[in-house]
């Protein structure tokens, strides 16, 4: 007789806890998964895989505005939202249910409801309506439960707006939307709704959007998208929210009332902890209220672990699959693994989007010693230039000056999301700028620009005060 029902039981079936579920499965282990919503989380159910559908159906408006260049007669073209919601509800379900399977496939239960910690070895889970709870035990326990939106509680009339969660599900397509926040969710439902034939607003408290990213590619950005059709307010939050029968007034810091017809707040997400429990079974948070992990991502019980947003470290899908891979072997297979965060590649599907791995040009001259070199260029890239749009792609590379790595590669413009993913390739093999000269371009393409920059636009400056 075993001590417990399951060896381990995953709280949340988003990314990184059905890969960890899967593989413990695979293993022989007996495993029961918990997902009060549907199978595939916060990216396939409402992050980035419907967000990535809503941005390539804006991006057609752009293509239409630059086939005439190329000699192309298009009159007629319209957009259905509840179509394209329709087909876009049908597209996540299946891939929620490929998800489900696959748990299914490898022999680990899908439990549907809430789990809450009764101990370090016991999860009840909180069924649905008309459903007595249920109790389960387990040897370990991995909680992979992500993140949620956050809005200012304490802010008038906040209930009135919405999240980016809503926003996958409005019944109509507003006239005029503001967005407030200036991360990757914020830019991207700014460049969807503006695409989209919204009269889009993006309002940020700070001095530019995408704070952490390099000091270039934010002011870039922030340029190019107002290209697009978005307004961009800088340094201003909201004061207020105020309903009226024709719509929201949003009263700004900055004096400014503006109304639209919808109010959606992309002002950051955070750990989904709430009544999980965590105090009863010893799992302790940190002071910005993720769960407490150490390098192997073990709780402060011994027995507990944590993977993916709900840790807040690095809150990117794929990072959350590999943290779910390391504990697998550490903890299943005995074989030691913690992930490596360092030159992680990302990407914003901005219109333009953005790509990036490795250091900021400010972060650079940090850590490297000796200083560092900087190579950029701005251009038109060859689509464009064809039409006559003033839209410009920036690239950048920054260099160790002492090593003469490529320590940080920063690109904006068409593409750019999949031209990193190779770019992170070299930078995480720690290749050297001549390296990157020595392979030949390929022409005609933006991404040759990576590879003939030969002058610094900003040598060394560490000694400048």
């Amino acid at each position: 007789m075993t001590a417990y029902d399951y060896d381990l039981f995953v709280i949340g079936a988003g990314s990184g806890g059905v890969r960890a579920a899967r593989l413990a499965a695979l293993d022989g282990k007996r495993v029961g998964v918990a997902e009060e919503h549907r199978a595939g989380g916060t990216c396939v159910i409402r992050g980035c895989v419907p967000k990535k559908f809503m941005v390539m159906a804006s991006e057609v408006s752009h293509a239409l505005e630059i086939a005439e260049g190329y000699g192309w007669t298009i009159e007629g073209a319209t957009f259905d939202w509840p179509k394209f919601l329709e087909t876009k509800d049908v597209e996540i379900a299946r891939l929620s249910g490929i998800y489900a399977a696959n748990l299914g496939k490898a022999g680990a239960d899908l439990i549907h409801g809430r789990a809450v910690l009764k101990d370090a070895h016991t999860v009840e889970i909180l069924a649905r309506e008309g459903e007595a709870p249920r109790t389960f035990t387990a040897d370990k326990i991995l909680i992979a439960t992500g993140g949620r939106p956050w809005v200012p509680p304490q802010l008038p009339g906040v209930e009135h707006a919405i999240t980016s969660e809503q926003a996958f599900h409005l019944p109509e397509l507003p006239k005029r939307i503001l967005i407030a926040g200036g991360g990757y969710i914020a830019v991207e439902f700014a460049g969807i709704f503006a695409g989209l034939g919204v009269e889009t607003t993006l309002i940020y408290r700070g001095p530019n959007i995408l704070r952490g990213f390099d000091d270039d590619v934010r002011a870039h950005l922030a340029s190019e998208i107002e290209k697009r059709g978005v307004k961009v307010i800088l340094g201003c939050q909201h004061d207020r929210l105020e309903k009226t029968a024709t719509g929201i007034v949003n009263h700004l810091s900055n004096g400014m009332a503006l109304e639209t017809d919808v109010v959606m707040f992309a002002t950051g997400r955070i750990p989904y902890v709430k009544d999980l429990g965590l105090e009863t079974a010893g799992v302790e948070l940190t002071d910005a209220g993720a769960i407490k992990v150490d390098e192997w991502s073990r709780t402060t019980a011994d027995n507990i672990w944590a993977i993916g947003d709900v840790t807040d470290r690095m809150n990117l899908t794929p990072v959350a699959i590999r943290e779910a891979v390391a504990f697998h072997s550490t903890v299943f297979r005995d074989q030691p693994l913690r992930f490596d965060y360092e030159a992680v590649a990302t990407a914003v599907f901005s219109q333009p989007p953005v790509g990036t791995v490795g250091l900021s040009e400010p972060e650079a001259r940090r850590a490297c010693a000796r200083g560092v070199d900087v190579y950029m260029t701005r251009f038109r890239p060859m689509k464009y230039a064809f039409t006559g749009s003033d839209e410009r792609m920036l690239m950048k590379l920054v260099v160790d000056r002492d090593t003469q790595r490529v320590v940080g590669v920063h690109i904006v413009g068409p593409d750019a999301p999949e031209i990193i993913q190779l770019a992170a390739v070299a930078v995480k093999a720690g290749l050297t700028k001549a390296q990157w000269d020595a392979t030949c371009a390929v022409h005609p393409t933006v991404a040759e620009e990576l590879v003939t920059m030969r002058e610094p636009v900003r040598p060394d400056q560490t000694s400048m005060g």
